[in-house]
């Protein structure tokens, strides 16, 4: 009888292993439930949509900032380069000025008589040459001649009461002014008619 039963439990052991092992109970265990809400489905659907609406306005704004970023990098250096430029463009600048003196006193000794005519040509040459030298770098002599009185390009040291000339005419010319690549580097000093 003990075999029976050892036959009997090893074939209802056989039969279990095959009834979970079959295709039927496969089948069975990978269905989902029939059990599963449509109030369910639409929540996750709902949660996906504003999790996408949420992602797709985290990338415009991501968007945007490097755009922004971008626009900031260029802008800075288009500035760097600009000032650059300028720094470049204007070195001179200092040096030019500090000449300006020299000039100025070649000029007054062209201005004075001279007994020695070789001298003063000599003189006459080097201020040309020196002249023509910073012109070169971009130095540019305001002209005064006929002109009228122009607060930002001429600095008045005297006003003369004048009914021959019209108001604001300039006379006389004191110490020239000069504009260096464009820009003013000093003014002209000017004697200025005004009317009495």
């Amino acid at each position: 009888m003990q075999e029976e039963k050892n036959i009997s439990g090893s074939s209802a052991v056989g039969v279990e292993e095959e009834g979970n092992g079959s295709p039927g109970a496969i089948a069975q265990s990978d269905r989902p439930p029939d059990s599963t809400p449509v109030a369910d489905t639409a929540g996750q659907l709902q949660a996906i949509t504003a999790e996408r609406d949420r992602l797709a306005a985290e990338k415009a704004d991501l968007h945007d900032r490097l755009l922004r970023r971008q626009a900031e990098f260029e802008n800075a250096r288009k500035r760097a380069e600009r000032e650059k430029f300028e720094i470049l463009e204007f070195a001179s600048m200092e040096a030019v000025r500090a000449i300006l003196p020299v000039l100025d006193d070649f000029e007054r000794a062209l201005r004075m008589e001279s007994a020695d005519k070789e001298y003063a040509r000599g003189i006459e040459l080097i201020c040309q040459r020196l002249l023509e030298t910073l012109k070169k770098l971009g130095l540019e002599p305001i002209e005064t001649g006929g002109q009228t009185f122009d607060p930002n390009l001429h600095h008045a040291v005297d006003k003369v009461q004048d009914e021959e000339h019209p108001e604001g005419a300039i006379l006389e010319e004191h110490q020239r002014g000069y504009h260096f690549k464009g820009r003013l580097l000093r003014p002209a000093m000017v004697r200025v008619a005004v009317r009495p």
